[in-house]
């Protein structure tokens, strides 16, 4: 796969650092048998040594140079090629249960991620390498500078874990980030449950519009102060200071009103 030019309109930075290859490889741990799914395969830094493990590898590519090198390099019985971009690819299509894995350009990453958040209980698993500021956002904790509207809606369906940070001189080119992987399980169905998601999702978006005000001004025309306090919430706190549970539960009060 060498000689291929990066592409900046793809995002294409590849990963070349083997040290951290096999440290991703380690902490995904595929099983033969298993159905997976690379996004962005680029040059191939990932997608060797998974099929050195799997039986059968998915992966979508939206590069066409990349697609035809990919197609004479492996048979279609070991690899399945999706060719396009993967903000246009249908998951519903895939068998389930299956696991995701990718380097995601770092343009369109906050996006997909969100795209992904309705097939979170088709997935074993993901991990992806991020921009380190993205994967912070993920993980971050209630009442830090990091929380906000990407921390509540994944927390909501997906228990997620920093795992690598990786150094920009592990990619060619070299992106001007620091890159990470995040692992994102999701929660079992009976964790949180929220009558309405698009609800939740206007929700957390005005607590975070206006994420320096009290709750009592952020949330102006979603619920009032005494419906908070109905809730056992301070309407005196910031948005920031919410926990999904209790974003949740205002969703929940919001719908049921």
């Amino acid at each position: 796969m060498k000689g291929h030019t990066p592409r900046r309109r793809f995002g294409q930075n590849f990963l070349v650092d083997r040290g951290i290859i096999r440290s991703i490889i380690e902490v995904i741990a595929p099983q033969p048998q298993q159905i997976m799914v690379e996004i962005g395969p680029g040059l191939g830094a990932i997608t060797e040594p998974l099929l050195e493990r799997l039986d059968h590898l998915h992966v979508i590519e939206i590069d066409r140079d990349i697609v035809a090198r990919l197609q004479a390099q492996y048979q279609p019985g070991r690899l399945t090629i999706h060719a396009g971009d993967v903000l246009d690819f249908d998951f519903a299509a895939l068998p389930a249960p299956f696991r995701l894995v990718g380097n995601l350009p770092y343009n369109i990453s906050t996006e997909l991620l969100f795209r992904l958040v309705p097939h979170a209980h088709r997935l074993i698993d993901a991990h992806f390498m991020l921009q380190r500021e993205v994967v912070d956002r993920m993980v971050a904790a209630p009442s830090t500078s990091d929380y906000g509207r990407l921390s509540v809606m994944l927390q909501y369906r997906f228990a997620m874990t920093k795992l690598i940070d990786v150094p920009p001189d592990a990619f060619r080119p070299a992106p001007k980030v620091n890159s990470a992987v995040v692992r994102l399980r999701p929660r079992a169905p009976h964790d949180l449950t929220v009558v309405d998601e698009a609800l939740l999702g206007r929700v957390v978006t005005a607590g975070f519009t206006k994420r320096r005000k009290t709750l009592r001004n952020a949330l102006e025309g979603v619920i009032d102060a005494s419906g908070l306090e109905a809730l056992k919430i301070n309407p005196q706190l910031r948005p920031e200071n919410l926990g999904v549970a209790d974003y949740v539960a205002i969703a929940n009060r919001v719908a049921q009103a």
